[in-house]
């Protein structure tokens, strides 16, 4: 037998071999789908009835779970508020409460908040319209950046609640103004020296840039406008929740008649420390934007004593303004 009749044959029983196998794939695959087309004898088919039932028992799941409050309003926390208590006769509905709502939930400079007791959950939470609360209680800051409530603004904060309380027909039971304006004066001591905020300053390389320039840049990074003139706010990802990172400029530059014309020489990007979540991991986004901004704006990072800041240098040269 020559070599090329052996390769002959060989092919021969390999392609044999295929065709054999192709079959037998093939009858198999037939006989699943017949298999798979009939129903098990145990299988229940959906019906509309059981497609309710499940609906309803996840409707009736969703309502037993816990609601948090909505964004941006902080629940009351007996550690950092004083808080009035008041008691109802009878539960109430979130609607009439909603209605008789402080038109500002401010006294000076501290923020403060009305809850109810969810007679169906048994949690506090912020007042919300279709509920029913069959207690309430108040709460205000005990301490901000403006210092520790004084009696003042625990004065004005009482009153406020009194005034609340009368038109839901509640009973309020506010404590000793001399032991909240202690205990403001003392927590504000102990929060004092952690409340930092981290800056690094941007100094123009070259020529000046317009304030609309600089706008311009920081809005291709997720700037947008802040509420103060010449501040710019990188959002944070909770609505209503403090930004991110702030980009400042001079203030009377930002004011100027004629924006285009008005020439900055340095900018300020801070990080708000204590209102700054770990989750969003503010810190590299400080520096990644610091980074960011100093090349398109042909500018240099400079500490508050006016030195570079290298990369070692925002681990320890950062400081507290």
């Amino acid at each position: 037998m020559t070599l090329t009749t052996a390769l002959w044959l060989l092919g021969g029983v390999v392609l044999l071999a295929l065709a054999l196998h192709g079959w037998w794939t093939t009858r198999r695959a037939g006989a699943n789908r017949v298999h798979e087309s009939l129903p098990p004898a145990d299988r229940v088919e959906p019906s509309l009835d059981g497609l309710a039932g499940a609906a309803e028992a996840a409707a009736d799941a969703a309502l037993a779970a816990p609601r948090a409050a909505p964004r941006g309003q902080p629940p009351v926390d007996a550690l950092i508020d004083a808080i009035v208590s008041m008691a109802l006769d009878a539960p109430i509905s979130g609607e009439l409460a909603i209605a008789h709502l402080p038109p500002s939930r401010r006294v000076g400079g501290k923020a403060m908040s009305i809850e109810g007791l969810d007679t169906e959950t048994g949690l506090w939470e912020t007042l919300a319209p279709g509920r029913r609360y069959s207690e309430l209680q108040a709460g205000v800051q005990l301490a901000s950046r403006s210092g520790p409530l004084n009696e003042i603004e625990y004065s004005e904060f009482v009153q406020k609640v009194q005034v609340f309380a009368e038109a839901v027909g509640a009973a309020p039971d506010a404590p000793d103004m001399l032991d909240v304006v202690a205990r403001a004066r003392e927590l504000d001591g102990l929060a004092s020296p952690l409340d930092a905020q981290l800056a690094v300053h941007l100094r123009a390389n070259g020529v000046a840039w317009s304030v609309a320039y600089v706008q311009q840049v920081a809005h291709k990074l997720g700037f947008v406008p802040g509420a103060v003139p010449g501040r710019l706010v990188l959002p944070a990802l909770q609505d209503e929740a403090p930004p991110l990172l702030v980009l400042a400029v001079d203030a009377q530059a930002a004011l100027a008649d004629e924006p285009q014309g008005s020439a900055v020489r340095e900018c300020t990007l801070m990080l708000d420390v204590p209102q700054s979540p770990e989750s969003a991991e503010p810190y590299p986004a400080w520096h990644r934007a610091a980074t960011q901004l100093a090349n398109d704006l042909d500018a240099t990072a400079v500490d508050n004593e006016g030195e570079p800041l290298t990369l070692h240098a925002y681990v320890w040269d950062m400081f507290i303004i």
